[in-house]
C-alpha cells in the first residue's frame, strides 16, 4: 500500500474527515448545523469514542479511504506503487 502518496493527497483527507464527521453525527442523530460550541463537537467525540460500535463504524470508513477496490487483496498496484505523489490527470 503506498501509504506516503495516500497522506499527501487531500482528496484522502477530505474523504476521512467527512467519513469520521458524517458516521459521529448520525450516531448521535445531529447534523452539522447542530454543532453550535466547541463545547458540542468535544461531546460528540467524547460519545464517538466511548461506544465500540461508533469506533466500528469509524473504523469501517477508514478501511474504505485506505483499500484500492480496483486491485485484489490488500495491496495497490505495482503501477500506483511506483508513484511518489498522487497521479496528475
Amino acid at each position: 500500500m503506498n501509504l506516503r502518496v495516500r497522506l499527501k493527497n487531500p482528496v484522502f483527507w477530505m474523504q476521512l474527515l467527512l467519513g469520521i464527521s458524517a458516521t459521529m453525527l448520525t450516531y448521535a442523530s445531529l447534523t452539522a448545523s447542530d454543532m453550535t460550541s466547541w463545547g458540542a463537537v468535544w461531546d460528540v467525540i467524547r460519545q464517538a469514542v466511548n461506544n465500540p460500535y461508533c469506533l466500528f463504524l469509524i473504523a469501517s470508513n477508514i478501511w474504505s479511504a485506505l483499500n484500492d477496490p480496483t486491485t485484489s487483496g490488500l495491496t495497490d498496484s505495482d503501477r500506483a506503487r511506483q508513484y511518489k505523489k498522487p497521479l496528475e490527470p
